[in-house]
């Protein structure tokens, strides 16, 4: 009966170590460090995210689509997931709290470049949300193939799913349009798994 007991609280713990749990008296060096490719990709996720939402609110100002309202919501929920992810393995949080300022050069560059193209028109405007999706998609997938750890990648597939449909809606919206949209980015294939699903 002793090593019954034994071996079921010696299994919680296991179970209860490999979820993530922390146990009273047990310190926080029972999680695993994160690899440098790990750190790097959660790092540059949470600004992505920042950049599809803080484009999207730059773009609902000026059009007033709720499309795009909608859509940054979406994406604050998605940075906000990958800062809980910063935070539980330690890591600075590289997103700055100005709307439309950047840590990462190359993402401050995106930034700027997806916004003068989206104010052109409200038609531009669609497209660069279809084309960011795509973008991140590439990107979290890439997150994806370099990590096993359940936890970073529930979140990136939850990321991933959101990304999916956000194309969709783009996609739908530039055909209200009278616009065809062609992928630039992910494989013609992927593109008419994602809008049949």
């Amino acid at each position: 009966m002793k090593l019954a007991s034994f071996i079921s609280k010696t299994a919680l713990l296991a179970v209860l170590v490999i979820s993530g749990t922390t146990l009273i008296g047990f310190s926080d060096s029972v999680a695993a460090t994160l690899s440098d490719d790990e750190a790097a990709d959660l790092t540059f996720q949470r600004e992505e995210e920042k950049l599809a939402r803080d484009v999207y609110l730059t773009l609902y100002a000026q059009w007033g689509a709720v499309i795009f309202s909608n859509i940054a919501a979406s994406e604050q929920k998605h940075t906000d997931t990958m800062l809980k992810m910063l935070i539980k393995y330690k890591l600075p949080d590289p997103a700055l709290s100005e709307e439309g300022a950047f840590t990462n050069p190359s993402l401050q560059t995106k930034y700027d470049e997806l916004v003068v193209y989206g104010r052109r028109s409200y038609m531009d405007g669609l497209y660069v949300g279809a084309t960011i999706e795509e973008i991140d998609m590439i990107d979290i997938q890439h997150a994806l193939d370099r990590t096993k750890r359940l936890d970073l990648r529930t979140a990136y597939q939850n990321l991933l799913e959101g990304s999916k449909n956000h194309l969709r809606a783009f996609v739908a919206a530039l055909a209200a349009q009278g616009i065809v949209y062609e992928p630039q980015y992910i494989s013609q294939e992927l593109y008419d798994a994602i809008l049949g699903s």
